[in-house]
């Protein structure tokens, strides 16, 4: 089963990555800012760069940084453009996936730390593609329900009652309205 391919070049060969580490840098071009709009299901992207330092970390990296970036979403009240400026830390470790022969033994006790943030992700093979990474950090930094400032349902004139009204307060509403007529 082959991998999509990923929106902007971010790989990179653990077998290859210096003991000091290096630098990586990501400027999304128009072309790539335009399908990360489309695969966060968002108006645009104007703008989205990373600055990341990987590092070799027992046999797999870790990864920290910054990213920072320009969106434009629609509006859940009235589906106008809300524009978000995002600037999101990044940390992240990736060691290589267990293998059978070193798994534990059954009974045997497994160290989970609670304390820590995050738990590491699993890599196979020798390359980790750092694209998801950063893409997954801008989908969980977008804000959920986006909205112009003062924007409400109330502004809208939408009522929001959670009490329905009975048909007959409404058809005496409306007979009060037009007044009696006999």
């Amino acid at each position: 089963m082959s991998r999509p391919e990923p929106i902007f070049d971010a790989v990179v060969r653990i077998d290859k990555l210096p003991a000091s580490g290096r630098s990586i840098a990501v400027q999304a071009d128009e072309a790539a800012r335009q399908a990360i709009a489309e695969a966060m299901h968002i108006l645009s992207v104007e703008r989205f760069t990373a600055d990341l330092t990987v590092s070799p970390l027992r046999g797999g990296l870790r990864a920290f940084g910054h990213l920072d970036a320009t969106v434009t979403q629609a509006s859940v009240i009235s589906f106008e453009p809300v524009a978000e400026v995002i600037s999101e830390p990044i940390d992240r470790v990736f060691l290589p996936a267990p293998r059978e022969k070193q798994a534990p033994a059954a009974g045997a006790e497994i160290f989970i730390d609670l304390e820590s943030d995050d738990f590491p992700d699993h890599i196979d093979g020798p390359e980790v593609d750092l694209s998801a990474l950063l893409l997954e950090t801008l989908a969980l930094a977008l804000d959920p329900y986006p909205r112009l400032p003062g924007e409400s349902l109330q502004s809208l004139g939408v009522s929001t009652a959670s009490e329905k009204e009975s048909p007959f307060a409404k058809l005496a509403r409306l007979k009060g309205e037009n007044g009696d007529k006999k």
